[in-house]
């Protein structure tokens, strides 16, 4: 048998073996298909399974804070790596919360964030803020402690950006019967009403009352304006004969009962 002449044109992937005139010769060539797929992208794909199915069996607790916010990504941004792009936003903001709270404006000043992306992060701390409200929401929730409601409001300010104030109203068993937001803003004397406290308290046939509002961007220390405030209020409420637990100032996850 004659000898074989072999031609490769690349490195092989699907080959087809054609013969040539002389008998006993041929000539096999390779041919490179489906130019819109490469390796690189087949890693991506399979690291971001391996990301997904981590994260349905462990959930996110021994997740990087980079991790969380590349597997977060994947779904703003299908085709490219989110790796680096999470560490820019890391490097940028400092922590994962600090993140989340960015305006949306410095979010988008991070190469590789689009609008689509900026808005998925900011949903994140608002959707985390009605999940929590929601799940509170049940008429039956009693309070056995003041440190119970003071987790409670820094679960309700999950992401508020704006300074807002509540009424929290109990019966004489500390069962919650209403939780009233009362103004949106710095909290003073005339913004917050001692009028419009008591009434609410006195309308819910409330046994008790815990005021409690935010500071977003602050530290969980009382200002002057804060302690009038609650001094107003403990005056006001007593006069009524409702007892007034105190005042929870709420800065990210720390709290202060201005009261106590």
């Amino acid at each position: 048998m004659g000898k074989r002449c072999l031609r490769t044109i690349q490195k092989p992937t699907p080959s087809i073996l054609f013969p040539l005139h002389s008998p006993g010769k041929y000539v096999i060539l390779f041919y490179k298909h489906n130019n819109n797929y490469n390796t690189e992208q087949y890693m991506h794909e399979q690291h971001r399974s391996r990301t997904k199915k981590r994260f349905l069996a462990e959930g996110l607790e021994n997740f990087e804070p980079h991790n969380v916010l590349e597997l977060l990504l994947f779904y703003s941004i299908p085709q490219k790596d989110t790796n680096e792009i999470a560490h820019a936003l890391i490097n940028r903001f400092g922590s994962l919360s600090a993140v989340f709270d960015a305006p949306y404006e410095e979010l988008m000043e991070i190469n590789g964030i689009k609008e689509h992306s900026a808005t998925l992060i900011k949903l994140i701390p608002a959707l985390a803020r009605r999940y929590a409200v929601e799940s509170s929401t049940d008429a039956s929730q009693t309070f056995s402690t003041l440190s119970q409601i003071g987790e409670f409001f820094v679960s309700k300010f999950i992401g508020a950006t704006k300074e807002t104030v509540y009424l929290l109203l109990l019966d004489n068993k500390y069962k919650k019967i209403d939780c009233i937001k009362i103004h949106e803003g710095s909290v003073n004397s005339s913004a917050v009403t001692m009028r419009r406290l008591v009434e609410a308290a006195l309308y819910n046939k409330a046994s008790m009352a815990v005021l409690a509002h935010n500071h977003p961007n602050g530290l969980a220390i009382p200002s002057p304006d804060d302690m009038f405030t609650t001094n107003e209020a403990a005056r006001a409420f007593s006069l009524m004969g409702i007892e007034f637990l105190g005042h929870i100032l709420v800065a990210g996850q720390k709290y202060v009962n201005i009261l106590k």
